[in-house]
């Protein structure tokens, strides 16, 4: 009986330990991402945004956006209305700015959300690991933390260090949480970016609410509705130059 229940403890630990890999840099910690949601993350996502910007004067005001991903990589954004034909494409690090359905810009643009909120899971964690030491993420810069009462991973940034590019994922879950990085309008500044209110979704999980601090203060949150995982996303959706003739809810 008593070798039963040693058999039986060995046991526990070994699987414990299969699941809870020791993590013990900011590389392996991407790995473990990947490694843990490989099979189960979804491919496409769908869902309706609500867009709320919080001004200075405690008002606020508010869009809705429709969004489309293809992973890993690709993310189209319509603002406002789907026949009005405005919005941003993102391929693979460009994005492409549509007004009236024309494309009036196209520039280099890395939207670390997408690489760290969802790419992660579903991409070579070779190719993650150089997208965000490219984005200069110091990837050497590792320990433990707490975020929101929980056990939590940091990367980037040493204790008490809310300058320095950073993000933190959740130890149960592995799950993206935060990232601190400049302002894109003011690079003195600093964005807090938070991933919130997880829920399942398709064998894996999608945070259904962003919040993005400024010095501290809420200046923009996104919420999301209608959110599908699995739908079939023709290629031409991603395609700029065909954003008029194209859409996922046509």
């Amino acid at each position: 009986m008593h070798r039963t229940i040693l058999i039986f403890a060995l046991l526990t630990l070994t699987l414990a330990h299969a699941q809870s890999p020791d993590i013990r840099s900011g590389d392996g910690l991407l790995r473990a991402m990947h490694d843990r949601y490989k099979s189960s993350w979804y491919q496409t996502l769908t869902f309706t945004q609500k867009s709320t910007t919080y001004k200075a004067d405690g008002t606020s005001t508010a869009e809705t956006w429709y969004e489309a991903a293809l992973l890993p990589g690709k993310l189209r954004i319509d603002i406002g209305a789907p026949a009005d034909g405005n919005g941003y494409v993102l391929v693979d690090g460009t994005v492409s700015i549509v007004q009236k359905g024309k494309v009036v810009d196209t520039r280099p643009l890395v939207n670390m959300l997408l690489v760290l909120g969802f790419d992660v899971y579903r991409q070579d964690p070779e190719t993650t690991i150089k997208v965000v030491t490219s984005e200069s993420y110091d990837l050497s810069k590792f320990r433990e933390d707490t975020w929101e009462g929980r056990p939590a991973y940091v990367v980037g940034a040493d204790k008490g260090d809310l300058k320095s590019k950073q993000f933190w994922v959740a130890k149960d879950t592995l799950l993206f949480v935060r990232e601190v990085e400049p302002a894109r309008e003011d690079a003195t500044k600093r964005d807090d970016i938070r991933f919130t209110d997880y829920r399942p979704l398709a064998g894996a999980w999608v945070a259904a609410r962003v919040e993005v601090y400024s010095e501290n203060k809420l200046v923009f949150s996104e919420d999301y509705t209608d959110i599908q995982a699995g739908v079939k996303l023709d290629a031409a959706v991603f395609d700029p130059q065909q954003f008029s003739a194209t859409h996922w809810e046509k």
